[in-house]
Formats: structure tokens, C-alpha cells, sequence
């Protein structure tokens, strides 16, 4: 099927869906490029492809062929990809027994690389504070380079359901610039959750209190403190080994 017009009703949709408001009364949001539109695939998310006449991309799924202004007007790029994918938003999986709690993550980019780490270290759930950065923004979806789609992501109150993780058998670890137990040392419990903080200021003290124990990463004296995604990437990888 083609699209020919930039003032389709189905382009003004898709292009609605740039807006947090619109990602939730539709439960889709957009992906850009092969590598995620592949991913979205695999993993049984995606709905609708569009793709600029002339290219080939043999997916079971609705497809239209649409103009380059098309694919111009949806994306949020200054260079228009050569196809965009709707999908469906997660499903909520199984917790798994190693959690990452993020609390009030606000930069996407942070947030992408977050999930990509967490993927990589075999996080089985990623929990998202109610005040985090929106996961289907473009900008969180680009930088997790489809990495989204495979690890089991969900939103939640953070007060009500960590005393819920701690009823249940999970090791509560919160994380601090200094303080507590050098992360290399950690005795690590097989059902256990990591609690990330606020980019400026870390850890909100009510959720901090709900912690069993604080953890830190040992490093030069000189530098007061690590990027909330490279901090979180080293923790999870010490945690993994």
C-alpha cells in the first residue's frame, strides 16, 4: 500500500506519537531505523512498517511505502531514516530474580544507555520510578539500539513496591557516592535489586531508607562522582562476574 500525502490522517497519527499524551491513549510508539525495527520484529512488537518507495524489507507486518516528506514529518531526526516502525508498547514479563530500580532518571540518553547495560549484564527487570523520563520517548528508544525489547521493563510507585520486593526475598542495594560496602565486595544474594538515583541527587531519601544495604565504587579521590550510566554499567558488571 502507498501513502502519498503528508496530510494523510495515518501520518498525522503517526506523527502524534512524538508526544508522551498520544504514546499512552494509543499504547504504540515509534522506532527508526533497521537495527530497531529488526529488534521490534524479533521480539513480536511491531505493527506497521512504513517505508520509502524504492526500499525493500520483507516483514510480515502492515506496510506502506511512503515518500521521503512522509518519513521527514514523523521523524524526529534532522536526517529522515529510510523507514519507521509503530509498535506496541512492552508487556509486563516475569521479575526475574536480579532487578534495577531507576529513581527519577531524567536524561533519555542515560536512560538508553541504562537499559542497554542492563541488558548486557543480564538484569532480568528493569524498574522505572513514576517520575523517570518517559522509556518510549525517541530519544530513549534510539540509545537503547533495540535493547529495549529484551529485557522486561516496567514502571512503578517506588514507595509501595520495593517494601513488596523485600516481602518477597530481594536483596535491597541502594547506591552512594561513598559510604557502605566497596561494590567489589559484595556478598551477592541470588534475588536481589539495585537502586539507581536521580542524576543530581541521587538516591530520594525515603526510597534510600527502604535499602538493606548501600554500596559505592572505589575510584580516585579526584573525582567526585561518575555519570549515572557509567556508574550503573560498572555496578552491573561487577555484579555479573
Amino acid at each position: 500500500m502507498n501513502i502519498e500525502s503528508v496530510n494523510n490522517q495515518k501520518v498525522k497519527d503517526y506523527t502524534k506519537l512524538n508526544q508522551k499524551k498520544y504514546r499512552d491513549e494509543s499504547n504504540l510508539f515509534i522506532v527508526e531505523g533497521l537495527n530497531l525495527i529488526n529488534e521490534a520484529y524479533k521480539n513480536g512488537y511491531l505493527k506497521t512498517l512504513l517505508i520509502e518507495k524504492g526500499k525493500v524489507l520483507p516483514l510480515d507486518v502492515e506496510t506502506y511505502y511512503v515518500t521521503k516528506d512522509i518519513l521527514k514529518k514523523i521523524t524526529t531526526l534532522d536526517n529522515p531514516p529510510t523507514m519507521i516502525g509503530i509498535c506496541e508498547k512492552l508487556k509486563e514479563k516475569e521479575l526475574g530474580d536480579k532487578i534495577l530500580v531507576l529513581d527519577e532518571i531524567q536524561d533519555p540518553g542515560n536512560l538508553g544507555t541504562i537499559i542497554r547495560s542492563a541488558c548486557a549484564f543480564n538484569i532480568d527487570t528493569i524498574i522505572l520510578s513514576e517520575d523517570s523520563a518517559d522509556l518510549y520517548n525517541p530519544k530513549v528508544v534510539r540509545a537503547t539500539q533495540g535493547m529495549l525489547f529484551n529485557v522486561n521493563i516496567i514502571v512503578k510507585d517506588l514507595s509501595t513496591f520495593i517494601p513488596l520486593l523485600k516481602m518477597d526475598g530481594y536483596k535491597i542495594y541502594g547506591t552512594a557516592v561513598d559510604g557502605g560496602v566497596n561494590v567489589k565486595n559484595l556478598e551477592c544474594y541470588s534475588k536481589y535489586c539495585i537502586i539507581m538515583g536521580n542524576e543530581g541527587n541521587g538516591i530520594s531519601d525515603n526510597i534510600k531508607k527502604l535499602c538493606d544495604k548501600l554500596i559505592y565504587i572505589s575510584m580516585n579521590e579526584k573525582c567526585e562522582s561518575l555519570n549515572v550510566g557509567v556508574a550503573t554499567s560498572i555496578i552491573l558488571y561487577e555484579l555479573n562476574n
